[in-house]
């Protein structure tokens, strides 16, 4: 589902306790997926299901939350999850394991605001982070073998080569759909991508990316929805570029799998976070 969001006084986290027989805990957290973009914010819990809703104004330099893909105002974006958390007909318990999105190359400032975003909200027992692309190849379905995958967002443009899930080279450039907006053609955003695969060169064998183009690219975020964008592309790499059937959740949907198998598998003694990457 697809909900709006009112913002209003955030007074307390939104992941409320929730007790067994004696007051005990619940034995079973909830698995959580948060994708906290720069246009667009997802959730996904279990039993639950997705809520979705815009990220402040991406066109707009005053006023947003999150830029190019780092948070930018913890307090905002903790009120924007709340209140859209608050849609769902059963609240959230405190506990709760979160695995959450993140963009390719994130600092550990970028990290630790995010993290200070999710501590607010969600008040969870573990918090996992997996690289977007590697969560839209897991949502897509298309994780296995080696694949070449191109996240195209609203600030943030990403690609990646992918071994089984793993990422193994990538390139990520602070431009993306909202820049067209601003007059950038579509294809000179498909020139950005295009020098991206070239420059994974560096990193991979020439035989390793090559296998990589031969199965196609694996289009995700926003960029998936502009043909114009996927033509360009095809024409500039050379090679079939495909999109995801759910290009805009794909991540998100990855990160959903990633939380519950996280429930799947507990932490260690003393072990708060588990990094996916």
């Amino acid at each position: 589902m697809t909900a709006p969001v009112n913002l209003s006084p955030l007074n307390r986290p939104a992941g409320r306790p929730t007790t067994g027989a004696g007051g005990r805990p619940a034995a079973t957290p909830t698995a959580v997926a948060v994708d906290l973009g720069s246009c667009t914010v997802g959730v996904w819990a279990s039993h639950r299901g997705t809520l979705t809703g815009p990220c402040g104004d991406a066109f707009s330099s005053a006023g947003r939350l999150v830029r190019r893909g780092r948070v930018v105002d913890v307090d905002g974006c903790a009120l924007l999850l709340d209140q859209l958390i608050r849609r769902y007909d059963e609240p959230l318990p405190a506990g709760a394991v979160v695995v959450a999105c993140r963009p390719l190359l994130a600092a550990e400032s970028d990290e630790a605001a995010m993290r200070r975003v999710l501590n607010t909200v969600f008040a969870p027992s573990r918090i996992l982070f997996v690289d977007a692309v590697r969560a839209a190849a897991i949502g897509s379905g298309a994780a296995a073998g080696t694949l070449l995958m191109a996240d195209i967002g609203a600030q943030v443009s990403e690609v990646a080569v992918l071994s089984h899930g793993r990422v193994v080279a990538a390139r990520r450039a602070n431009v993306g759909t909202m820049d067209l907006a601003h007059g950038t053609a579509a294809g000179l955003l498909g020139d950005v991508v295009a020098n991206q695969v070239r420059d994974l060169r560096r990193d991979l064998p020439a035989a390793d990316l090559a296998a990589a183009k031969a199965r196609g690219m694996l289009l995700v975020g926003d960029g998936a929805l502009q043909p114009d964008l996927t033509t360009a592309l095809s024409k500039l790499l050379h090679l079939r570029v495909h999109r995801a059937p759910t290009p805009r959740t794909a991540a998100l949907n990855g990160a959903a799998l990633a939380a519950m198998a996280a429930l799947r598998h507990p932490a260690p003694p003393r072990t708060r976070t588990w990094p996916v990457s």
